[in-house]
């Protein structure tokens, strides 16, 4: 039997009003902020992700999918959305339309990595993207918008993290200071923060072995040796939540994945998922439009992910969605009216009403086991003695009331149904 790949998961229909019901929500309040949708292809030349995410990340140097195409141009299965958006925002001159263009999206990503809960090779993903301000206030407004989303599905066991990264210049000057401190430690680092030692210095922070951590716990902090404009914009952020009602906390390791983050970097976590706690993260990236080519703009964006974020509301048992139902059911009573029962609901679909019926010659009782397996609000019997005298026998479920309805009143149906 050929089973689903390794790190997929299929969304089967029990599950899928879950995923429906936050898709829902994201779309309201996207609205609400102003937020326009974007799609973008699931691949993308390589070079894209290279040049946006940064060489020497974990995406780009182990997890991405890539293949050749027969043309032999490097593809990539999109690991994340903000490159992609940005390619997108360049190729079609979205700045030129409107000087702050705001962006959002839910879109499957893959990269290759192990499996385990709420981390899977293909997942999926929310987020915004705003281009063209350097107001702090857009960066709140981003905290605002996943954190409120995260409330809204009832969640809260939650902790929001904050940091700044500062601009790229004071960055180089806090590197120095970094690698001074590490200089005489770098034997004692693990293998990878060896390596991004001399690569991307930062990324050590990212480390989640313990005696890395207990390592860099002492080192100098890059929020203490910000430029002036870095410490203003995160004074702003800070004073925007506390006023929002956001409680959030200082974690000065935090400095994300991705190479092109620059100033205010976010996460939102829970203590609901086990092991993998973050839910979204984000920040502003202010360089990375002029990286891939096009005119300077600043900007600021997040991600979220989907399967953890229900996870999370599963295990804080936040959902509380209706089980899906159709609002009648035609029970056939008696052989040889199965083209009536089909013109019936024929009929009650064109009038915007959910049904269904037994298309494989099942008895009354078995019809009746089928009708409360799809939580229907009615049953309408066709046929028996009722049917004779050209009388519906209509049942409703939740009550056990039955009433008797004309034939020729079959449209009164219409406004009890819906």
């Amino acid at each position: 039997m050929i089973k689903s790949i390794t790190g997929t998961k299929d969304i089967l229909p029990a599950d899928i009003a879950k995923w429906q019901y936050l898709e829902e929500l994201l779309r309201e309040t996207f609205r609400l902020f102003n937020y326009k949708e974007i799609r973008t292809p699931v691949f993308e030349e390589t070079a894209l992700f290279i040049r946006g995410i940064g060489e020497e990340t974990d995406i780009v140097g182990k997890e991405m999918y890539t293949f050749k195409d027969r043309s032999e141009t490097s593809l990539t299965l999109k690991p994340e959305m903000t490159a992609p958006v940005v390619r997108s925002y360049i190729e079609h001159s979205l700045g030129a339309q409107q000087p702050l263009t705001k962006l959002f999206y839910i879109s499957p990503m893959f990269r290759q990595e192990r499996p385990q809960a709420g981390r899977l090779r293909q997942f999926n993903q929310f987020g915004a993207e705003a281009i063209g301000s350097r107001s702090p206030l857009l960066d709140t407004e981003m905290i605002q918008l996943a954190y409120g989303i995260l409330k809204s599905l009832g969640l809260n066991n939650l902790t929001v993290k904050i940091n700044s990264l500062g601009t790229p210049e004071t960055r180089e000057t806090y590197k120095k200071l970094l690698k001074n401190y590490l200089e005489d430690k770098k034997s004692l680092l693990s293998e990878d923060s060896r390596r991004r030692f001399d690569t991307n210095i930062l990324r050590i922070f990212d480390s989640k072995i313990e005696s890395d951590q207990t390592i860099i716990k002492d080192a100098p902090k890059l929020i203490e040796h910000l430029d002036d404009e870095s410490k203003q914009d995160f004074e702003v952020v800070k004073n925007q939540l506390s006023k929002a009602g956001i409680p959030f906390q200082i974690d000065t390791a935090l400095v994300r994945g991705l190479d092109y983050y620059t100033k205010l970097t976010f996460e939102i976590d829970s203590g609901s998922v086990g092991a993998q706690t973050a839910l979204c993260g984000g920040g502003r990236y202010d360089l990375l439009i002029e990286t891939l080519g096009g005119k300077a703009a600043p900007a600021t964006g997040f991600a979220a992910g989907i399967e953890r974020i229900l996870l999370a509301c599963e295990n804080e048992k936040s959902l509380n969605i209706p089980d899906q139902s159709i609002d009648v059911y035609l029970i056939r009573v008696d052989s040889g009216l199965e083209d009536k029962i089909a013109e019936f609901a024929s009929v009650l679909r064109t009038q915007n009403i959910s049904c269904d019926y037994d298309y494989l010659n099942r008895s009354v009782k078995a019809q009746m086991r089928e009708a409360n397996k799809m939580n229907t609000k009615y049953v309408l019997f066709v046929g028996g003695d009722e049917y004779k005298k050209e009388l519906l026998k209509l049942k409703d479920m939740s009550s056990g009331v039955e009433e008797i309805i004309a034939l020729s009143e079959f449209n009164t149906l219409y406004a009890k149904l819906k």
